[in-house]
């Protein structure tokens, strides 16, 4: 039974600096659908790039790694409720019917609303992307222009079909009313996000900012055994600008194979794009020299942590490979 891979897919360069607001990582979920006779809604929102597994089967036919409706034989369309893991201005979708090929929808149209009580019996529902056709096996990239902030999207699809991937790319808006709490600024769910890094052999630094503590080591980054002088890096942007407090350094579940040390540099910038951050962060200065690591342990710092006024991006020095589960930013929102 062969198992084929999604193609290869880059995201646009102008929405990279954008987080997913529909990650289930962060608590993204389907409240409610029209159908889902052949495949869950739920699974269009996986994190994980579609599969197709030739020859399975279930017992309402061909299994499909998406969203997939059963064929309409009356008037209408298919609809999903989609509460956002984060209240955010959207900038731009992706619908992706990769391996729906006779069966992906005809087109796709989107409503938002602003509900961050989750009651949606009174919502005003706006539209905000118009019905645009779609094609088979392929990305849909649509920009958006509106600078509301929605906490849920509504996906509907004409007649019927499927859907592999949906994502909802926008700028996440935290939803606090006092700006004195401590946050973890650089939280996937706060908005933080990974811009570049030197090697993700084994795990994606991006796993960094995932909620909760690592669940094994593939769950963390970790990067191939070094066998050249120097050391691995990731850089990345916090969801928000702010004054670090509290600094944890997590090696959950690697005890062979954990960092010697690690160091994080810092700084506060606006404006600067992805490309050019990457050189400049040699430069950064450091905002907790090099420490030593131990397996399998959360590393606090709090004392260590070298003044800054404010900070936006960090670049994480492990030395001279290794893994590392988690990383927290704890501190407060920059006036």
């Amino acid at each position: 039974m062969a198992t084929l891979l999604a193609p290869s897919f880059e995201l646009p360069a102008h929405l990279q600096q954008y987080s997913n607001l529909a990650d289930p990582r962060i608590g993204t979920k389907v409240l409610e659908c029209s159908d889902d006779f052949f495949a869950e809604a739920q699974r269009m929102l996986q994190f994980n790039p579609p599969i197709f597994v030739e020859d399975k089967f279930d017992d309402h036919g061909k299994w499909m790694d998406g969203w997939e409706t059963r064929r309409k034989r009356h008037a209408g369309y298919d609809w999903a409720i989609v509460k956002l893991g984060v209240a955010g201005k959207i900038t731009a979708f992706d619908i992706d019917t990769t391996f729906f090929t006779g069966n992906y929808p005809a087109s796709a149209s989107i409503e938002a609303c602003y509900a961050p009580n989750g009651d949606l019996s009174n919502a005003l529902w706006q539209p905000i992307l118009d019905n645009s056709v779609l094609g088979p096996s392929q990305h849909h990239i649509f920009d958006i222009k509106n600078s509301a902030v929605f906490t849920h999207v509504r996906l509907n699809i004409f007649p019927d079909g499927g859907i592999a991937r949906f994502r909802v790319y926008g700028e996440v808006q935290i939803q606090i009313q006092d700006r004195q709490r401590t946050l973890d600024l650089l939280a996937l769910e706060n908005g933080g996000r990974v811009i570049a890094y030197s090697d993700a052999h084994f795990g994606h630094p991006r796993n960094l900012i995932n909620p909760n503590r690592g669940i094994n080591m593939g769950d963390g980054w970790e990067t191939k055994r070094r066998r050249a002088p120097g050391f691995d890096w990731c850089i990345l942007a916090l969801g928000q600008s702010g004054v670090i407090e509290k600094i944890e350094i997590d090696t959950a579940h690697f005890k062979g194979n954990f960092p010697a040390q690690v160091s994080i540099q810092a700084i506060y910038i606006e404006n600067a794009t992805d490309p050019q951050l990457i050189p400049q962060s040699m430069f950064w200065p450091f905002l907790l020299n090099a420490q030593d690591m131990q397996m399998d342990h959360i590393h606090d710092y709090v004392a260590d942590i070298l003044k800054h006024e404010k900070i936006s991006h960090i670049r994480v020095n492990m030395i001279p490979d290794g893994g590392i589960s988690r990383i927290r930013l704890w501190g407060k929102i920059a006036e």
